[in-house]
């Protein structure tokens, strides 16, 4: 299965660009922005501000990308330097000055010519997922690029699918030999989650219709935690408004996890309907401090009895995304997610989601590419 995957070329066509982002996207941001409307102009401007947006940026590759306590760490590198290949992306989308296009190839490319895999404890797991699926749509965001040549995609690609796609696939598969289950999964709902983005955009990169078609069955089918026949431990209809509230897999053990898990299915979920497969209320509903239902849940280190108030109403990107797709494009009720969202934004500089590096230097907060206010947003403050 492994060597099918990654050797497995395109069935079928792939929109491009069609990871986070399409055509359409961009274009209308790119109105918004120069037209000088809000919200998207302060987004923009926030986006500005970050450093790792300039074309000064220089990446700092390594030959390894390690990640876990107790080995020499280094995996910072590679969340700032795929956040500043995204954001350096952007702004070339947006303005069409090439010293940000060449700003993020320079990146790309430093990797590319530069990193042999990722090494340390269990976590490079999550290095494969999180790092993988960024630097899989900034380089989806700059392959229309004439200055990033055909042969040094097919690079990039080639060290997409044999260091990234490569261990979340054996991640997947095998669940570092530990059991995947409902009750007592070894691995919570995030390890899956973040491996099943990196397949999908990276498959959509490199236009691999085996491994886009494999993520996209395992979220929808399989036995893992991350996957929806698992992930969802119990709904909850809302009284007075009738709403489902699904509580996710991982609730009851912090409300970090609980959130960036909402943010990756948001990332799964957007790639995939760019991509024409239709494949987060509860979670968002908690940590604007309401009352929520809760089922204990059985999980691999004993009972969570109760929904977990660590880390509740910690500032994280991702939500704009969640409520832009199912307000605006399904017209469906996020209200809780759009709360949530509000709360982020409020406690965010400028008042709009930033990204990687507007949320303190710890990895947590660049596990979302963020700027949703920017790339996602439909509606006018006005209206």
């Amino acid at each position: 299965m492994l060597l099918i995957l990654l050797l497995s070329g395109a069935a079928a066509a792939f929109v491009h660009p069609g990871a986070l982002h399409t055509a359409d996207d961009i274009a209308r941001v790119k109105y918004h922005v120069t037209a000088g409307d809000e919200p998207w102009s302060t987004a923009f401007e926030l986006l500005t501000q970050n450093g790792r947006s300039h074309s000064t940026w220089k990446p700092s590759a390594h030959e390894y990308i390690i990640r876990g306590s107790g080995y020499a760490e280094n995996y910072g590198s590679a969340y700032n330097d795929a956040a500043a290949a995204y954001q350096l992306a952007l702004r070339w989308l947006i303005t069409g000055d090439e010293t940000f296009a060449n700003a993020s190839v320079r990146i790309l490319s430093a990797y590319s010519s530069t990193l042999k895999g990722l090494q340390g404890s269990t976590d490079l797991y999550l290095a494969a997922g999180l790092y993988g699926y960024q630097f899989a749509n900034a380089a989806e965001l700059m392959r229309s690029y004439s200055g990033w040549n055909i042969s040094s995609q097919h690079d990039f690609g080639t060290m997409l699918t044999d260091i990234f796609a490569s261990v979340s696939l054996s991640f997947l598969e095998k669940h570092n030999g530990n059991p995947t289950s409902k009750f007592h999964g070894h691995y919570y709902a995030n390890w899956d989650l973040c491996n099943i983005a990196n397949l999908m955009s990276v498959g959509i990169f490199t236009d691999n219709q085996t491994m886009y078609d494999y993520a996209t069955e395992y979220f929808l089918t399989s036995a893992g935690n991350g996957a929806l026949p698992n992930f969802a431990v119990a709904n909850f209809t809302e009284e007075g408004t009738g709403k489902t509230l699904t509580q996710g897999q991982e609730a009851g053990r912090d409300q970090g996890h609980a959130t960036l898990d909402f943010a990756l299915l948001g990332v799964i979920a957007q790639q995939g309907f760019n991509q024409g497969n239709d494949l987060a209320e509860y979670a968002a509903k908690y940590n604007v401090n309401q009352t929520v239902p809760y089922t204990a849940y059985d999980s691999f280190e004993g009972i969570q009895s109760n929904i977990s108030a660590k880390s509740r109403g910690d500032i994280r990107p991702g939500f704009e995304l969640l409520v832009a797709h199912y307000e605006d494009v399904k017209g469906l009720n996020a209200s809780w997610s759009a709360a949530y969202r509000d709360y982020v934004n409020q406690n965010t500089e400028l008042g709009v989601e930033g990204g990687g590096g507007n949320y303190g230097p710890n990895s947590g907060g660049f596990d979302a590419l963020g700027y949703g206010t920017l790339m996602y947003r439909r509606r006018c403050d006005e209206e």
